[in-house]
């Protein structure tokens, strides 16, 4: 589709690092906390708008290697395997309590999601090793192939993002007292990662 290798597997993979707790998952909760709903749309969108900016800097990256080195490309798209399975293995040995919640003051909701996501370095360094794994050279079409995929986040952080502002309160409340439940879910996702880093860099 697009030139996108195992789409579903595309989106699959997205959902997941949606769901792992980071900047922008703390930015949406806090947002929601402090101003409501609508609070936590505004951050919704700033943190897709901020997304959406370091995704396209990692496209002229990985669009110029898939242009000149062919062969380079394809060690890419191990190495972002290797990476996948290198995240998955740091969530499955994690110590509890690990991640810290970003600061959010109220007003300015989407602003502040935007910047806290834009000045993320890592999210780079992430897709630059993420977009190879999905992009079948023999069908890519360029920007068309780039397009798709950043629509295909953008509507997916959407929904994602709005679903978890909608029930923000009782995913916190949750989380704070079943602590043993979101580590159960930590390390699923480690799993997951673990498994997709493996099934990526299979012949």
């Amino acid at each position: 589709m697009f030139g996108i290798a195992d789409y579903p597997a595309f989106c699959l993979a997205i959902l997941v690092f949606l769901a792992l707790p980071g900047p922008g998952t703390f930015a949406l909760l806090t947002s929601t906390g402090k101003g409501g709903f609508r609070a936590g749309a505004a951050a919704t969108a700033g943190v897709i708008v901020g997304d959406q900016m370091l995704l396209w800097l990692a496209v002229a990256g990985v669009a110029a290697l898939l242009a000149a080195h062919p062969a380079l490309f394809q060690a890419v798209q191990y190495l972002g395997a290797a990476y996948l399975a290198w995240i998955g293995l740091k969530l499955l040995f994690a110590q509890p309590g690990a991640s810290s919640p970003v600061a959010i003051h109220a007003g300015h909701y989407a602003r502040q999601a935007f910047l806290i996501t834009l000045l993320n370095p890592k999210a780079i360094v992430f897709y630059m090793a993420f977009f190879p794994l999905f992009i079948d050279p023999a069908t890519h079409r360029g920007v068309p192939t780039f397009a798709a995929m950043a629509v295909t986040i953008a509507v997916l952080t959407a929904a994602y993002g709005l679903l978890l502002c909608a029930f923000a309160r009782a995913v916190s409340a949750q989380v704070r007292r079943h602590q043993r439940l979101a580590r159960g879910l930590e390390r699923a996702a480690g799993v997951a990662l673990v498994g997709f880093g493996l099934r990526l860099a299979a012949p």
